[in-house]
């Protein structure tokens, strides 16, 4: 309050504040706080802590503080960014008009061919679809079809559908046969006996799942907690051949990428295109926000795309590789080149390797 009076009865030119006081202290968050209730001109505001976490810095930068320092201190630091601060405080302040970058739109070509082709293929593939889902149901009863929430274009979050390939209780099949395991996963007793659902460190914080994979009441994690685990512990447990989650329909399904045909119905509703950049799992797309990789969320999700022709069958391809693929395909994205994209598909279909 005695600066705040001082400040406006002496008229002073205050160009920058320096607080000595921890963030949470009087001359902390609560001297910005008055400086912004009494309507102070607006100066750089800065700190000299003793102690300093990632919360507290969240606390500084939400209350508008400038920069914090932290003791001891360096002197040439402190010298620059204040310097900097003061010469350049009217352009870091000003308000620039907020743009946002346009969405992709799907042409209307694009847009017909996909209502068309995915609508075709429904009807064609019926008799099929009908059987899978029988053949499904039969061997484990539950619900047919399961979906997760995947990220398209423009980080558009949409339900993504597939035929159910693993028994609904998945995981505690897995837990069940730990006992048999031949790769040495060092699980405790009561994790393999536990009944609920066991929480990845990732989701443990929040006490739910982050990750929920729903089919009609029934849940998975997308984050397999086991599975993990297992790469935790160098384990290659669910790499084996016969992978104890997957019902005898669904290996097969999985292998002739069957499972995949109930996504007709996202290009049907628009979350989807036949040909675009595959729709990521949440977890996997808020992790390529910056700007050599947002650039694949400019272009539209599909059921096939440039990286999936690009190398089936010839091997491994690297996470580098592949969103490289799909920025190359956002730039060059058009209705002639999907048309060519779909014909390489089709040899793609017969692959020698199981994915």
């Amino acid at each position: 309050m005695k600066l705040v009076q001082d400040w406006t009865e002496k008229k002073l030119e205050i160009i920058a504040v320096i607080s000595y006081s921890e963030i949470l202290s009087n001359g902390g968050l609560s001297l910005i706080e008055t400086l912004k209730n009494r309507e102070m001109p607006r100066t750089p505001f800065f700190l000299v802590v003793k102690y300093f976490n990632s919360n507290l810095r969240i606390l500084a930068l939400t209350a508008g503080i400038s920069d914090v320092f932290r003791l001891p201190l360096q002197k040439k630091r402190i010298e620059k960014r204040v310097i900097f601060f003061i010469r350049h405080w009217n352009p870091l302040t000003r308000e620039l008009p907020i743009g946002t970058r346009q969405v992709y739109h799907i042409g209307f070509a694009k847009r017909m061919f996909d209502i068309f082709f995915a609508g075709a293929a429904l009807i064609l593939l019926f008799p099929l679809l009908a059987l899978v889902a029988f053949s499904i149901w039969v061997e484990s009863k539950g619900p047919v079809f399961y979906y997760s929430l995947r990220t398209g274009t423009g980080f558009k979050v949409f339900r993504f559908y597939k035929f159910r390939s693993m028994y609904v209780n998945a995981d505690q099949k897995v837990k069940d046969l730990m006992h048999l395991n031949q790769y040495n996963i060092d699980q405790k007793k009561d994790q393999v006996s536990q009944v609920g659902p066991v929480l990845c460190d990732t989701c443990i914080q929040t006490g739910k799942c982050q990750y929920p994979i729903y089919a009609d009441g029934a849940q998975w994690c997308e984050k397999d907690d086991i599975y993990v685990n297992s790469l935790k512990n160098g384990s290659a447990f669910f790499k084996i051949a016969n992978d104890p989650r997957i019902t005898k329909v669904g290996n097969f399904i999985r292998n002739t990428s069957i499972d995949e045909l109930p996504q007709l119905w996202n290009v049907i509703k628009g979350d989807m295109s036949i040909v675009g950049n595959r729709p990521l799992p949440i977890y996997e797309a808020e992790k390529l926000t910056t700007d050599k990789y947002v650039l694949r969320f400019a272009a539209p999700a599909g059921l096939t795309g440039l990286w999936q022709v690009e190398k089936r069958g010839k091997g491994k391809m690297s996470e580098e590789e592949r969103l490289t693929l799909d920025n190359t395909y956002a730039k060059n994205q058009s209705f002639i080149n999907d048309i060519k994209l779909i014909f390489r598909t089709i040899p793609a279909l017969f692959q020698k390797e199981s994915v």
